[in-house]
């Protein structure tokens, strides 16, 4: 056979493989949104069988003798070109798939979907000494991956891998250490200044209100709702189906003015990622986020960096005056900045702020090294959780509803390689925005007019458009010229709340 009929037969052959995929997204969307409780076991049987198809397609022979056809002609080709781009990632994804059996795929999908089911019952209940059980076969099952890849160092190498390609936990430890060391002494400094006044964030918000305000926000950034819709869920997420059918979804509360808004921004930073891809990936593995810290970067750039920034709120706070005029006939725009980046030691990640939440997510990282390394048995996850808190945070919360049961990720999937990199995001995140402002240098008053598509253009033409056509190390140093590096966040948040709180640099 020729090269391009092979090439077209391995576009057909990914575009099945896509197909499924989405389709199992459809019945995850659905899952977390609609699903009555009691079409839950019904629903996890049919996500198994999925998997397991999908699974099949995936590991082919067949495939990987294409493959191999391909590759030889892979030396003619345009290295940075779709056909060249297209025959790596897929033989990096047939290679990964054939190491995990067929049966551990279907019982994974099997036990993550009873999981949740039961996870999204055990919350409201307070009862982790239910899910003990379901838990502890997630953590057998998470190792017994691990074996699938013995190559690597650590245990749970194969799931940051997954995430972030290249990336180790020592490098994911590293980064934490250098993070921590500058994020705890700011921490501590700004924890001993006046707290800003927070009161009118807890007056009542009409859940119809906070919804229609934060979805006028995100189509002004830029997200295509004639490609998507946001709906209501337990834990916001985002999910893809196609390029042109990227949904979100975001959670209410009606004494809290905060919780809609900035799951709504966060999660429209990863739809319009995935609503920017070139479309001439649609129908292959390139068709989607390059990894989660790209992706976190993206979801935390215009929930925090323009979300909490003062030339946001300049612009939009009159709107919100406007949609609640006896909520906020007291409060200035001023007022409302120095509300929504209040420093406090919280319990919640999701409602943390910028200097403390990745603390938040390291201790959760900690903790799944420790169980994944054999110290931390799960029975004792919620007491250790709760230790941890305490010593890390000054917190600790009254039950485990808003401690070891809080967040969904541990509860749906496996345990580790997804924490972690919401905090490479966050320092990604301003590495991309430091990069932007060069190109862009008036982008701060652009965002004080309502006008976002420089910003986005800008991230659309450097990351978005590549999908998974470029790692997260190649789109790091071609738009910003260097690596992960902690440096330029770090100076952020001092910069930041060093004015907020009068804390001078040197101080913290």
């Amino acid at each position: 056979m020729t090269f391009e009929a092979d090439f077209q037969e391995l576009r057909e052959r990914v575009q099945e493989i896509t197909d499924l995929t989405s389709v199992g997204a459809v019945l995850g969307w659905d899952r977390s949104t609609y699903l009555p409780a009691g079409g839950a076991p019904a629903r996890a049987r049919q996500s198994a069988l999925l998997a397991r198809l999908r699974h099949q397609k995936a590991t082919d022979p067949a495939l990987g003798t294409l493959l191999s056809r391909l590759e030889r002609e892979r030396t003619h080709l345009d290295p940075d070109g779709l056909e060249a781009r297209l025959i790596e990632v897929a033989r990096h994804d047939f290679d990964r798939a054939t190491r995990v059996p067929d049966a551990f795929v279907v019982q994974l999908s099997q036990h993550a979907n009873e999981t949740y089911g039961a996870w999204t019952r055990a919350r409201p209940e307070n009862d982790f000494a239910g899910l003990v059980p379901r838990l502890e076969r997630t953590l057998e099952l998470s190792r017994q991956y691990a074996t699938f890849f013995p190559e690597f160092d650590h245990p749970m190498d194969i799931f940051v891998d997954n995430a972030t390609e290249g990336v180790t936990v020592a490098q994911v430890k590293d980064v934490f250490s250098r993070l921590r060391a500058g994020l705890v002494p700011l921490v501590q400094a700004v924890s001993e200044r006046p707290e800003p006044r927070t009161d009118f964030l807890h007056r009542f918000y009409p859940a119809g209100e906070q919804l229609a305000f934060g979805e006028s926000v995100i189509r002004d950034y830029g997200y295509d709702f004639s490609r998507g819709r946001q709906d209501l869920t337990h834990h916001p997420f985002c999910t893809r189906f196609s390029i042109d059918d990227v949904r979100i979804t975001t959670r209410v509360k009606e004494n809290d003015l905060t919780e809609c808004l900035f799951s709504t921004l966060h999660e429209s930073g990863h739809a319009m990622y995935e609503q920017g891809v070139d479309s001439a990936f649609e129908g292959t593995p390139l068709a989607r986020g390059t990894s989660s810290a790209v992706h976190e970067s993206q979801s935390r750039l215009w929930e925090n960096v323009v979300g909490r920034g003062r030339h946001f709120w300049q612009h939009y706070f009159p709107r919100l005056q406007a949609a609640f005029p006896e909520q906020l006939h007291d409060v200035s725009a001023d007022e409302m900045y120095r509300a929504v980046n209040v420093v406090r030691r919280s319990l919640i990640r999701t409602d943390a702020d910028e200097l403390t939440y990745n603390l938040h997510v390291i201790l959760r990282f900690e903790l799944e090294l420790a169980m994944h390394e054999g110290r931390l048995e799960v029975r004792d996850l919620a007491d250790a959780w709760h230790a941890r808190y305490e010593s890390d945070l000054g917190v600790r919360a009254p039950d485990d509803r808003d401690g070891v049961l809080q967040d969904v990720h541990w509860y749906f999937g496996m345990i580790g390689g997804v924490f972690h990199g919401y905090t490479l995001g966050n320092v990604l995140s301003l590495q991309f925005w430091d990069a932007a402002r060069r190109a862009v240098p008036d982008v701060s008053d652009q965002i004080a007019r309502g006008e976002f598509a420089p910003l986005r253009g800008w991230l659309t033409e450097h990351i978005y458009r590549f999908g998974r056509s470029r790692s997260a190390n190649e789109i790091a140093l071609a738009t910003t010229g260097s690596a992960l590096t902690v440096e330029p966040y770090l100076n952020y948040l001092r910069g930041k709340y060093g004015e907020l709180y009068g804390v001078h640099a040197e101080t913290a």
